[in-house]
């Protein structure tokens, strides 16, 4: 039972909660997951089973791609439909229109994003959001981030809604109140579905209630599948105790990241630089 079950999170579930209901239906301690989903956010939820939680590290760096929806006219204090109305503005439905597609193809790119304070981002220590829920302000450094695509959708009864893809560390409610600034309004982010992450795509993702022990590896990405394209380093048995004893091998190998095979058998990952390679995760 060591992998990733890729979960299709519904609304109201944390991914703390997703996590203790696998624990409970597959009585197994070791459960997480490669980054939170909001509570009210659906769709794609990496969840590392069993031995799979050594390799988180493997997978918080994925991009992503979303569905989401921005209603135009209010803004909340979260950023998002959880929050209370701060602002209202009107809406130029024409100049909307006329530029909707123009001022989201301007997002395409690398660029910095200021993340919003109801996030659990920490400054000083403390989480941003216990700053916000007390009404004290804090200067939040921007962040590197890159959209690859955004693809709009519709637009109708001034919501927008559009997809996304992009880098790892991308704030969508930020940047649903960053593209109703750019059309001279307010907005905020009303709904938000995760497609992809990695290459873990919706259409491969289970709901939870339909997991269970007697079915759960029919969804079970075994920890080779996370690394399919990570290229093999297989060593003989004399090295194997010098390799798990952490002792660093000479090989005539590329710098870079390996799965590690003993007689055809996986036994986890090692690290190249400059012809040594070192011991990284093992199982």
């Amino acid at each position: 039972m060591d992998g990733i079950i890729v979960i299709n999170k519904e609304k109201g579930y944390t991914s703390h909660d997703v996590v203790a209901k696998l624990k409970k239906k597959l009585n197994i301690s070791k459960v997480g997951h490669t980054g939170t989903l909001d509570p009210n956010a659906t769709g794609v939820l990496p969840i590392l089973i069993g031995k799979g939680t050594k390799f988180s590290k493997y997978l918080i760096n994925h991009d992503k791609i979303y569905e989401a929806q921005i209603e135009l006219g209010k803004k909340t204090d979260t950023a998002d439909i959880e929050g209370k109305i701060i602002e209202e503005k009107s809406v130029d439905t024409e100049y909307i229109k006329q530029n909707l597609t123009k001022v989201l193809e301007d997002f395409i790119g690398k660029q910095e994003q200021i993340p919003p304070m109801y996030s659990a981002i920490k400054k000083n220590g403390k989480k941003l959001y216990e700053y916000a829920r007390k009404g004290e302000k804090v200067e939040v450094e921007p962040r590197k981030i890159e959209i690859y695509k955004i693809e709009l959708i519709n637009y109708k009864e001034n919501n927008i809604k559009f997809i996304v893809s992009c880098s790892k560390g991308t704030y969508i409610r930020s940047l649903c109140e960053d593209i109703a600034e750019k059309l001279n309004t307010v907005g905020y982010m009303k709904n938000l579905k995760r497609l992809q992450v990695g290459e873990f795509n919706i259409d491969c993702a289970i709901k939870i209630d339909e997991v269970n022990i007697e079915n759960y590896d029919k969804y079970l990405y075994t920890l080779e599948d996370i690394l399919k394209e990570t290229p093999i380093l297989n060593l003989s048995s004399k090295k194997l105790n010098l390799f798990l004893n952490g002792v660093q091998l000479t090989v005539q190998n590329e710098n870079g990241l390996y799965k590690i095979y003993v007689d055809n058998k996986f036994i986890g990952t090692g690290t190249v630089k400059n012809n040594l390679l070192k011991r990284d995760i093992i199982l």
